[in-house]
This record gives structure tokens, C-alpha cells and sequence, in this order.
């Protein structure tokens, strides 16, 4: 092997995905290889985790949700990927969460002193008009490029051989020349690559010497196996080295996460992870590539190492992300996000959240700090869904359940409440390591007309739907590939950049795809 230019090495970026430890009472996830025909290989080895959807909860039994935020997109251009190759998605590709989240929302901006604001709206459910949908978005505040603290970047690239293909390194190459763009001469970056070892082929230099940076990224070629553990150990220690304390400290690691060497183990790699977010370095993940994409392994990674998780398809995609969208991906405004919902049960008598499977949360994590959520990154914004019962019923059907030890009555000022439910919220400011601060927000019980609803609603909702049809899920309910192209159609809203354009073609591709 050579040293720099000579140093075989595979790039995969990893766009830091939010998150961390999240408990749930549900069944384990189990890693599902999906082999699927393709022009470039005979075989796929992409492995995804087992979805299991969250069911409606009675609320007597269950009134608060608990959940972290998630704004990764990844599944979203993944499975865009899939129907632009002409076959729909593998079910458990498919994170509904992802695809409404890969949205922007015109949310109101927030006005005090919090980092983020909290909009809620509440109609009839789209695909099952007996049952209300609760829209529930944040939006964090968002920052102009010169007022984003100084970037202490390290480029954590795979150049191993199967990065070897037009949509990994290349693109990969491509995606960073982008975002060299978008830096100042204040910020600095260093590049280790892996293969069958890792190496440092530049130092952390400033980006007043761009050409230097983009020399090395042109140098870059793919051969060997992939050592990503070394590469992760050796990417913090030179992170750690050139820390910014006021600045952002930030890893991008970029790879089809089909490490097969070294510390590989879903099991090592999340240890290793969950330890160095400690050091307040943040990780960030851009997947690339077909055929041997790890999607199962690259969430693991971006969930536990305070990151984000992207997967970049294409040249557009590489845009959205590390251009139009930098300050989010690249700057932390929030971190450890949590979102708790009670419900009252004299409006509400089941609930069901849609996605945010691995993202669950036990309630008593809400008030410890310890336990690990999702990052708000500068400008993003985070959409939660809820189907919710609200059935009419008279007091003495509502008055608690009849358990044999104790008693779960319903506390008078709830029927006189005009609440449908209240929402509350913990977050830590980025620098803040032990203490939360906490929001809540009354959700009053609104009658609108869905025709009377946002643009917004509409369109999260008409996402929401295009996700429960790929998952065939049995809460789909009416819902129909007709009626999502013309909801759809009608809440595009301003749509500056054509991503809600290019989400009806993509559903309109769908649904050929699905009458085979």
C-alpha cells in the first residue's frame, strides 16, 4: 500500500444521525437480508432490521407516549433508489418517520428563548375518516452560514473494493467537492481513509487551502477488505487532538457500512460509539451504494454516536443535504430531544404512533438525563404523527379500568377540559451535558374540516399514507396510490426546490410497480 495517494481507501459519509440508547417493551429487532435483482450484481446482501409497527394503546392503560426525535432521511432516498431501479422497496426499508421527515414544513420560526417551536394540528384521518390524525412539528431555529461556530471536520472515508462502483466513490468524491464549497478558510478538515487498514492521509488543515483538500480527495482509490472499526478509533483520536471548544466538532463518515474486518460487530461498534459521544464529537453518516448497503448497521451507528443518518443516491441528493441543508446536518442546536404525550381519556380512548418504531422511549426515561435521545440540527424540522380513537362515549363507560388492586379513575377536570391532550418536551442546549429543559403545551380539542387543514398536515399525512401502502400495513386502511398522487398534487405549496414534485412521480412510479 502507499501512503496518501497510494493508500487504497473506500469512502462511505455518514451524515450524523440523532439519537442513542432507546429502550422499548416491544420485540427485538432481527436483521433481514432482502435479496433483490439488479443490473450491477447477481446478488444483494443489504440488510435492514426488522420493523415491527407500533399498535393502537388504549389510553387508560397507557396514557403517556414517549419517544426521541429522529431526523434522519435516509430510508426516504434509499427507497427512492429502489423504485428508480424499478421494484418497489423491501417492507423494512421503508421508516415512515424518515419519509416525512425528508420534507421541509413551513413552521413558524421560534420567538423565545427556546431553540426550537412546537406547532400541533388535529382533523379527520385521511385513509380512515373515523379516527383523527394529531400533526404534531418542530422547527428549529436557523442560522446564516457566517454565524455557524467554527467546523473541526474529520472525513472518516471508506475506500475499500466494494466502494469501487459509479455510485460510491465517485459520488462520494463529488458529494465533498460540494461541501468544500460551502466551508469557510476558518474551518478545517482532516481525511482518514480504511481499506484493510486505516490511515490519515491528510492532516487537519484550514480550508484557506482548499486545494489541498480537494488534491487528496481526487487521490482517493478503492481496493481491499474494510477495517471501519480502526477507522472510527483513529477518525475520534484526531478529532479529539484539533477539538474547537466553542466550535463544532463533527465526524463525517461516508461508507456502504459493509465493514468486514477488524471491529465489526453491530454490538463493538455501538459500545465504541455511545463511549466517544462523551467527548462531545458528533457523528454523522452519508450511506452510498447498492447491493451491499448496510441500512441496519449504518442506523446503528448514527442512533448511539449523536449524529445523523442520510443516504445520498445521487448528486441531488449530496446538494439537499450537504448544501441546502448544511447548518442542519453539520450544527447541533438541540440534543437529547424528548417528546412525551398524555392523552386525555375522555377525548381519546386508543392512539397510534406512526413510525418511530426504534425510537420508542420508557416514560420514566423522560425525566432522566442520562438516557440518550435524538439532535435538532440548525434549521431542521421534526413531524410526529398520531391516529387517535375519539369515539364519543358518556362517563360511566369512560370511568377507568376494574382492576382488582387498584383503581385508574379519571380525574374530574378532565371532562370538563376542552384538552385533547398535553405535550411536552426535554432538550439539552449543546454544550449542556447533565441538565434538560422542559416545555409543555396544551393540545386543545379542535374541530377542523380536513379540507380546512394546512398545507402541512396534508402533505405529512399524504406522506405518512405513501409509507403505510409500501409497508402494505395493516393500518392502511383506505388508503390508495390514487388518492395519495392527488392529495399530494393539491399540497405541493411553493415547493422551491421540486422535492414535493419529484415525491408524486416517485408514488406514481410506485403504483406501476405494484400492479406487477
Amino acid at each position: 500500500m502507499k501512503t496518501h495517494s497510494k493508500l487504497i481507501a473506500t469512502f462511505l459519509i455518514i451524515s450524523g444521525c440523532s439519537g442513542g440508547q432507546y429502550d422499548t417493551e416491544y420485540l427485538p429487532p432481527a436483521t433481514v437480508n432482502y435479496m433483490v435483482e439488479e443490473e450491477q450484481a447477481d446478488f444483494n446482501t443489504e440488510e435492514y432490521d426488522r420493523i415491527y409497527e407500533n399498535e393502537f394503546l388504549d389510553v387508560l392503560k397507557n396514557p403517556l407516549s414517549t419517544f426521541s426525535i429522529d431526523v434522519d432521511a435516509a430510508s426516504y432516498s434509499n427507497s427512492r433508489r429502489f423504485i428508480s431501479q424499478g421494484q418497489l422497496p423491501p417492507k423494512d426499508a421503508v421508516r415512515i418517520e424518515e419519509f416525512i421527515n425528508y420534507f421541509t414544513y413551513d413552521y413558524e420560526a421560534p420567538q423565545n428563548e427556546h431553540p426550537f417551536s412546537i406547532h400541533t394540528e388535529i382533523s379527520d384521518c385521511p385513509w380512515n375518516t373515523q379516527n383523527k390524525l394529531l400533526h404534531i412539528g418542530l422547527q428549529g431555529k436557523r442560522m446564516q452560514t457566517e454565524n455557524i461556530p467554527e467546523n473541526n471536520l474529520v472525513f472518516l472515508l471508506d475506500v475499500s473494493g466494494s466502494m469501487n462502483d459509479p455510485n460510491k466513490l465517485p459520488l462520494l468524491k463529488s458529494s465533498f467537492h460540494l461541501l468544500l464549497e460551502q466551508l469557510r478558510d476558518n474551518d478545517r478538515i482532516a481525511i482518514v481513509v480504511y481499506a484493510g487498514a486505516a490511515g490519515q492521509i491528510l492532516p487537519s488543515t484550514s480550508c484557506d487551502n482548499k486545494e489541498k483538500i480537494i488534491q487528496a480527495i481526487n487521490d482517493l482509490q478503492a481496493g481491499g477488505s474494510t477495517s471501519g472499526g480502526e477507522g472510527i478509533q483513529l477518525a475520534y483520536k484526531i478529532a479529539e487532538e484539533n477539538f474547537k471548544k466553542e466550535g463544532n466538532n463533527r465526524i463525517i463518515l461516508a461508507t456502504d457500512g459493509d465493514f468486514n474486518v477488524g471491529v465489526s460487530s453491530d454490538g463493538e461498534l455501538v459500545r465504541l460509539i455511545e463511549k466517544k459521544r462523551e467527548t462531545g464529537i458528533y457523528l454523522s453518516i452519508l450511506g452510498f451504494g447498492s447491493g451491499n448497503y448496510k441500512d441496519s448497521k449504518m442506523e446503528k451507528l448514527a442512533d448511539h454516536g449523536n449524529g445523523n443518518n442520510y443516504y445520498i443516491d445521487n448528486l441531488f441528493e449530496a446538494k439537499k443535504v450537504l448544501v441546502s441543508e448544511m447548518g442542519g446536518t453539520l450544527l447541533t442546536i438541540a440534543k437529547d430531544v424528548k417528546i412525551q404525550i398524555e392523552f386525555n381519556p375522555t377525548k381519546v380512548y386508543q392512539y397510534r404512533l406512526i413510525g418511530y418504531e426504534n425510537r420508542l422511549l420508557k416514560n420514566e426515561d423522560f425525566e432522566d438525563d442520562t438516557k440518550d435521545a435524538g439532535e435538532l440540527g440548525a434549521g431542521h424540522s421534526v413531524t410526529a404523527l398520531y391516529e387517535i380513537m375519539t369515539k364519543e362515549q358518556d362517563k360511566d363507560e369512560t370511568k377507568g379500568v376494574d382492576y382488582k388492586y387498584q383503581t385508574t379513575n379519571i380525574s374530574p377536570d378532565a371532562y370538563s377540559s376542552t384538552e385533547i391532550a398535553t405535550i411536552r418536551f426535554r432538550y439539552k442546549n449543546p454544550n449542556d451535558t447533565t441538565t434538560s429543559n422542559l416545555i409543555e403545551q396544551a393540545i386543545l380539542d379542535q374541530n377542523i374540516a380536513l379540507d380546512s387543514t394546512s398545507i402541512d398536515y396534508k402533505f405529512s399525512a399524504t406522506v405518512a399514507e405513501f409509507g403505510l401502502l409500501l409497508r402494505d400495513s395493516k393500518f392502511k386502511g383506505n388508503s390508495t396510490y390514487d388518492h395519495v398522487i392527488a392529495t399530494a398534487n393539491d399540497s405541493k405549496g411553493d415547493d422551491n426546490e421540486g422535492y414535493r414534485a419529484e415525491f408524486i412521480k416517485l408514488v406514481k412510479a410506485a403504483k406501476d410497480l405494484d400492479r406487477k
